[in-house]
């Protein structure tokens, strides 16, 4: 078996690169990039671009063409050995004379999960992975989450003063970002499955709570609102029939509240109990119909209830550089919070950049489901 080299880092980091380029189209299936190099040299290179699309591999093989001949395949997770919606890429790597395949990742996908690795030794490639591991399963965290506890990727999104205020004391929030961070916040929500407030924050800003361009896909609303107190004349509501609209409400709800919206087009989402929302059930019932990537966009009882249920995978956070001072309760997070500092969370991966004098943060946290396994 060859050993794995620097080159070989360097060409699957290319291959991340181009995987990601997936993000927002491909959901709920994982973003995959491939590259192709033959003696050091690149020949052939691809993406999954969109769900139901060709795979990586096959972008890949066809670019390169017969270059693929005794060539390394460089891919960010096993290649699928079963018939989906696109037939099995092992066979069309097979099929092109590649000579080696280094991947990332192993697919925990039970229809694969190490079989895609079989055939292709079966077939006398020599097959590699672990390489790049640890960005591979950072990119694809949300597909991990899904396959492993069927729960939605959550990521928490606010704006804040300096100081670390939401709003004023007043409640009023417009605008403590920027235009540009403003339009950041729009190109993530258009890579969404689901943008989730609670209902004070209708009540106080009546949001579109859309992506604006939009972006691959369209964010299904929902609303934290265990009595229904959704006003009928709001725009979430107005605009029902255009994007859809979930109430998630308790027992305690009126029924006749909850008929008035349906009628509007809202789809209401009952979970038992009569107190606030349990987070894991709507997180298990938002899994059931299909998200992968939800944003959670407050207030801060909302976004404290999900970091409480230990619910939170990721950030996006928007820092003005103004103070507004006060001692209100319009802060990110609220709840029950941690004790000690050493059990707060912290990220894993971030990222920071200024845009036009706002800090702009985005990290991740590490999961069990993200944990790492050994390559061969």
């Amino acid at each position: 078996m060859s050993i794995v080299t620097e080159e070989d880092h360097r060409w699957m980091r290319l291959a991340l690169a181009e995987a990601a380029r997936g993000r927002g189209a491909v959901e709920p299936n994982p973003m995959v990039g491939a590259v192709i190099v033959r003696d050091g040299v690149l020949v052939g290179v691809g993406h999954h671009d969109r769900y139901g699309g060709p795979h990586a591999e096959v972008h890949a093989l066809q670019e390169a063409g017969e270059a693929a001949h005794g060539a390394t395949l460089y891919v960010t997770l096993e290649p699928c050995c079963h018939e989906g919606k696109t037939p099995p890429c092992t066979e069309a790597v097979i099929g092109s004379g590649i000579a080696r395949v280094v991947a990332a990742m192993r697919d925990p996908f039970p229809r694969v999960s190490g079989g895609g690795f079989a055939r292709l030794s079966d077939a006398g490639l020599t097959v590699q992975w672990g390489v790049e591991e640890s960005e591979a399963r950072f990119l694809n965290a949300p597909y991990l989450k899904r396959l492993s506890i069927g729960r939605p990727f959550v990521t928490a999104k606010w704006a804040m003063t300096l100081d670390g205020k939401t709003a004023c004391h007043s409640g009023d929030s417009k605008w403590i970002s920027n235009p540009r961070s403003r339009s950041l916040v729009h190109e993530v929500r258009g890579r969404m499955d689901g943008i989730l407030v609670g209902i004070n924050t209708v009540l106080l800003d009546d949001p579109e709570l859309t992506a604006r361009p939009g972006g691959p896909r369209c964010p299904t609303r929902i609303i934290l609102d265990s009595t229904a107190r959704l006003p009928v004349d709001s725009k979430l509501v107005r605009t029902a029939r255009t994007v859809p609209v979930w109430v998630v409400v308790s027992e305690a709800a009126p029924p006749q509240r909850v008929q008035a919206l349906q009628a509007m087009g809202v789809e209401p989402i009952l979970l038992p109990g009569s107190g606030p929302i349990p987070i894991p059930e709507l997180l298990d019932e938002l899994g059931r119909r299909g998200l992968t990537n939800l944003l959670v966009e407050g207030g801060g009882r909302v976004l404290g209830a999900f970091l409480d249920a230990g619910e939170v995978d990721a950030v996006e956070v928007f820092i003005a550089p103004t103070l507004e001072g006060g001692s209100h309760s319009f802060t990110p997070f609220r709840g029950a919070g941690v004790a000690r500092m050493t059990e707060a969370l912290r990220l894993a991966r971030h990222r920071v950049s200024v845009l036009d004098g706002d800090v702009s943060l985005s990290g991740q946290i590490v999961r069990p489901w993200w944990e790492l396994t050994d390559g061969a």
